[in-house]
This record gives C-alpha cells, sequence and structure tokens, in this order.
C-alpha cells in the first residue's frame, strides 16, 4: 500500500497528487498524525515534512525523491521521456518550479495573510519574471511537450494560485503565450483536472477570507 501524507494548500502535495493519479495508482491520503512537525508524525517521516510517501519499510519526504522512486517503481506510464537531453530538459523545468516559481509566488502569502497589504507590486514583478523565464524554456525544442512528465505536475496548481492571488490583489497576471498554451495542453490530462477542480474551491476561499 502506498501511504500518501498531505494536506489541502500544498503546492508540493498537489505536485504529487498529480503524479500519483496520472499513473493510475491506488493510495491512502492522509493528514500528518499531530500536525507537521509533530514528534507523532517525525516518528514516521524524520523531517515533519509534507507531502510524504510511505511504501512498505520505504519512506520518503521530498516531492522530487517520491517523484523519482514512483517513476522507477511504477513506470507505466512513463512520465520521463527518452533521451539524456530530454530527460535533462524535464528535470529542469521541474526544479525551476521548485526553487524559482513557487518561491516566487510564495512571496504574495505574507501579503494575502495582511489582508493586501505589503510590496505588491514587488511579489508581481517577480512572479511575472519567472513566467517569462518558464517561457522561454517551454520554446525550447529539447523541452518534452507530447506526453505528461515529472516536471509538468507541480505547474498547474501553481498557476491556478498566481491567478487566483494576483486577480484578488488587483494585479490580474499578463501570461506569455508559450506559457498560456501550456497550461491549455496540461488541462487535457484528467489528472490535471482533477486535481484543479478539487484545488481551486480551496485557494479561493482562502484568499477571501483575508482580502475579501
Amino acid at each position: 500500500m502506498l501511504i500518501f501524507y498531505a494536506s489541502d494548500h500544498s503546492l508540493y502535495c498537489s505536485k504529487t497528487r498529480i503524479l500519483l493519479n496520472h499513473k493510475g495508482l491506488d493510495f491512502d491520503e492522509r493528514l500528518a498524525p499531530g500536525g507537521t512537525g509533530s514528534d507523532a508524525y517525525r516518528a514516521i517521516v524524520p523531517s515533519g515534512t509534507i507531502p510524504a510517501l510511505v511504501h512498505g519499510d520505504l519512506t520518503l519526504g521530498d516531492s522530487e525523491a517520491i517523484a523519482e522512486y514512483l517513476e522507477e517503481a511504477f513506470p507505466d506510464p512513463p512520465m520521463m521521456p527518452t533521451g539524456a537531453a530530454a530527460r535533462a530538459k524535464t528535470r529542469e523545468r521541474s526544479r525551476f518550479h521548485d526553487t524559482r516559481l513557487e518561491p516566487a509566488l510564495r512571496l504574495t502569502f505574507p501579503i494575502v495573510k495582511a489582508g493586501g497589504e505589503g510590496d505588491v507590486t514587488g511579489a508581481v514583478e517577480a512572479i511575472a519574471l519567472r513566467l517569462q523565464q518558464l517561457a522561454a524554456i517551454m520554446d525550447d525544442p529539447l523541452s518534452p511537450h507530447t506526453t505528461l512528465t515529472l516536471g509538468d505536475c507541480g505547474m498547474p496548481v501553481t498557476f491556478d494560485w498566481i491567478d487566483c492571488i494576483c486577480d484578488a490583489l488587483g494585479r490580474p497576471m499578463d501570461w506569455p503565450a508559450p506559457v498560456a498554451n501550456y497550461r491549455t495542453w496540461l488541462n487535457g490530462f484528467e489528472a490535471v483536472r482533477t486535481e484543479r477542480a478539487v484545488r481551486q474551491p480551496i485557494m479561493r476561499d482562502w484568499v477571501a477570507s483575508r482580502v475579501g
């Protein structure tokens, strides 16, 4: 059995959930007992973080490690392309989400929590810069665009969070055409549509409860 420790709001949990569902894997999703960082949860997952995966004797507490493990343990359908260059570009896209785009989005969270007060312009411009960079990555002919890969799973819900927060702050995002087209392509996958449909009301409620 695959045990998946997750939460409703985590972007990295959405990333992992899309992967699990695209592969058609059965999993038991649970909340961290006692909350993340609790002694009870750290007895299971030493880092005390989510997402986490338990599969038999194996425990993993990092979304990238989980993704690569699931790809190797459950290779059908494959979510890594063939060829060293295409595989490297897939990893680049995944790391770009985790280390560039998501941290830029995270700059808006304190602003939302403060009711819309703070450096809105700086935060929105940071996201816009990352989206321009992603557009250049997507235009690379070596970047895979035919099947859903490990590099894609983090993007859809993060994009939705960007729209939700930027709209609420009165600064709707001007999406670069390659990224807008990429969003449309991603929504062609059932696992993506399902995850977005579940998460969108949650993110809208969270933002509306703070900035109206």
